[in-house]
């Protein structure tokens, strides 16, 4: 099966704008992530972004980008339209990178393209355990509920997404912002229109549970944070900065 890679990205990002630009070890944001998606080597890569600076960028670092629409209500779409104008009709399975998690580790984007394959799901996602208390209370972070407990061997389904956990819930992962879509259920995906639940709790992925496609998840061996704030920033910025020293 063959994959196709497209990392949505945008500068108009409402608590961080501009977030794809900025620097870490002299390189943006947005191209870590593509390089990391090029080394995973599972297929082409394209950031696809409604801003010529982001464009610019990437093709400055060595990647390729596609200029989208500026209406998109999500990731998801935006990549779906990225999809349609690189004209790739071979492609099986369309990787939907979040580009704003440069820590991501390749193996599980590795792990996750080669589930996909084996089991072929409508759509598969990566979580994290937790072991950290302020991750469970911040409702900046994506926790996943499954069908029973991840570990390396299962791609169980995942049952809800949520910010906030409820109080009896005892077992949740941290979700982690990559999607990879079987290209029928993409399609079918950016047909339907934004669910009440998706909207209420600022969630694409509500948006497929809604209507009944399926989401499976696999356990990923590292909980990266992704840049959602400031401090997010910073503290990526000592994280990779020490690593490269």
């Amino acid at each position: 099966m063959k994959t196709l890679v497209i990392i949505p990205s945008r500068l108009s990002a409402s608590r961080l704008p501009g977030k794809p630009l900025l620097k870490i070890n002299g390189l943006s944001i947005i191209s870590h992530v593509y390089k990391k998606a090029q080394k995973a080597n599972i297929g082409e890569v394209f950031v696809a972004t409604e801003d010529q600076e982001i464009v610019e960028d990437v093709r400055k670092n060595g990647g390729d980008a596609i200029l989208t629409g500026n209406n998109h209500k999500t990731g998801t779409d935006r990549t779906y339209e990225a999809l349609i104008k690189l004209g790739r009709t071979d492609v099986e399975l369309v990787m939907n990178l979040q580009g704003d998690e440069p820590l991501i580790n390749i193996e599980d984007i590795q792990n996750l393209n080669s589930q996909m394959i084996k089991t072929r799901p409508d759509l598969g996602t990566l979580a994290a355990k937790i072991n950290d208390k302020k991750i469970l209370e911040n409702q900046n972070i994506v926790k996943v509920i499954t069908e029973e407990s991840l570990d390396q061997s299962k791609f169980p389904r995942a049952l809800n997404f949520m910010r906030k956990l409820d109080k009896e819930i005892n077992e949740a992962y941290h979700h982690l912002g990559i999607y990879c879509y079987n290209v029928e259920i993409l399609k079918r995906f950016v047909s339907f229109k934004q669910s009440q639940n998706e909207i209420k709790n600022k969630l694409e992925q509500l948006r497929a549970l809604d209507n009944n496609i399926t989401i499976n998840v696999a356990l990923a061996k590292s909980s990266p944070i992704g840049v959602d704030t400031e401090e997010d920033y910073i503290a990526i910025k000592k994280i990779m900065e020490y690593k490269s020293q």
